[in-house]
């Protein structure tokens, strides 16, 4: 198995381009450094959806555990910080306050986590009576100076909420991009942040040397960002890269889905789908005018290309002699059972993407006002399990988009899962 946290660039294009001919020898190592880097992190993203499928107090102990120390190390910079307004000051020294509450009581929650299984409606009262959300969310760019260690994250810090845009254009992007994909949710889908409490948000420019990636840190809560370098660059600038991320981690509060085979596909696909609204968002885009196109601001020119993925028509986003040709089938009746890339996660994720697409463009308009709807209700909808399949997930969508939009609405949406080749057994 090879589990993965995740990343925007897929393993199968790395992999290419380290087998081809076509490449230089500097090509292939800094694509070979990317992916063993990739591997270095792979067990995590696994984990942490397996995890999250697991009884309540195992999954309890593990959100405790992760979620401590970040908040106050990022309060404290802007508590500190001269050049920060003043609300955003004492906001921050406030919530800083409270952050170092929560951590002295970390012990104590480790005891509700036990009293969990034995009363979890006395212990999930005292949680929440200790637990509230904050009043707002703090967003911190660091720069990781080209170490590539995950231990050193996050680095020095560059810019944090409140401040005015520095020097460093990529860290101004990164900040300016978390916020444009979480003023969507908020907008959009009255979600706050990441966890709906206005989870504080990190993110890292200047990873590794030569880092040809973009991914969230499920273990260290924050977004990590490589430089790039001969193929790929420019991740904080894209915006549909930052919602697909964060996505992931909004995910773990909905309805996390275990990352392999097709539950893992459909957490890749549920992180493009919002991704790209946010971009269509973002540039007043129709689905129908819209093009699809995911991470087309992240390959270098002269790469033979337009994006890392295409939604509208999976298997087309790239045919480089570098790196191969784009490999995402566009309908089940490609659909191979691998071991490579988590069973598929990021290759088969192109089947319920084009779904998306067509659903999109049937209801017309823009993608957020209906298919969005859809998408995001199913998720929050508990009917999603954490080992769905296509066909599983196929009917909740429908089922919500009849009780959305009626007859009509769940026969577009199950016309567009047919059209993909993903049908009903009986």
């Amino acid at each position: 198995m090879d589990s993965h946290i995740c990343s925007i660039v897929p393993p199968y294009l790395l992999r290419g381009i380290i087998e081809s001919q076509g490449a230089q020898e500097e090509e292939r190592l800094c694509a070979q450094n990317t992916l063993d880097h990739r591997t270095h992190y792979t067990t995590r993203r696994y984990d942490r959806f397996d995890l999250l499928s697991q009884p309540h107090s195992a999954r309890a102990r593990a959100v405790s555990s992760t979620q401590a120390i970040v908040p106050e190390v990022l309060l404290q910079h802007i508590a500190d910080s001269e050049d920060v307004d003043d609300e955003t000051r004492q906001c921050a020294k406030r919530d800083l306050e409270h952050a170092q509450r929560v951590t002295s009581r970390y012990q104590e929650t480790l005891v509700l986590v036990e009293e969990a299984t034995a009363k979890p409606e006395i212990a999930a009262a005292k949680t929440k009576a200790k637990t509230q959300p904050s009043a707002r969310f703090y967003r911190a760019v660091y720069d990781a100076k080209n170490d590539p260690d995950e231990e050193d994250l996050p680095g020095r810090v560059v810019r944090v909420e409140g401040q005015k845009a520095g020097k460093d254009e990529t860290a101004n992007d990164a900040y300016d991009n978390v916020g444009r994909v979480l003023d969507f949710y908020l907008e959009h889908f009255d979600w706050k942040s990441i966890d709906n409490k206005n989870m504080h948000v990190i993110s890292s420019v200047h990873f590794g040397k030569k880092y040809e990636n973009a991914f969230w840190d499920p273990t260290r809560l924050q977004m990590v960002f490589g430089d790039g370098d001969k193929f790929l660059y420019r991740f904080a600038s894209c915006l549909d890269v930052i919602g697909h991320e964060l996505t992931h981690a909004i995910t773990e509060h909905t309805s996390p889905l275990v990352y392999q085979g097709q539950p893992g596909a459909l957490n890749e696909h549920i992180s493009d789908v919002f991704g790209i609204m946010i971009k269509q968002k973002f540039e007043n885009e129709t689905a129908e005018k819209a093009d699809w196109l995911i991470g087309e601001g992240c390959l270098l020119p002269g790469v033979k290309g337009v994006a890392l993925r295409s939604m509208k028509d999976p298997g087309t986003a790239y045919n480089d002699p570098r790196f191969g040709k784009d490999p995402q089938p566009a309908n089940m009746s490609e659909y191979t059972p691998t071991t490579q890339d988590n069973g598929g996660v990021h290759l088969y994720s192109g089947i319920p993407n084009r779904a998306f697409y067509l659903a999109s463009v049937a209801f017309g308009g823009f993608s957020w006002e209906k298919a969005g709807q859809i998408w995001w209700k199913a998720m929050k909808s508990g009917l999603v399990p954490a080992r769905c399949t296509f066909v599983q997930f196929a009917d909740v969508t429908t089922d919500v988009a009849e009780g959305l939009y009626g007859e009509e609405g769940a026969k577009i949406v199950r016309a567009a899962w047919n059209e993909v080749g993903v049908t009903r057994k009986h």
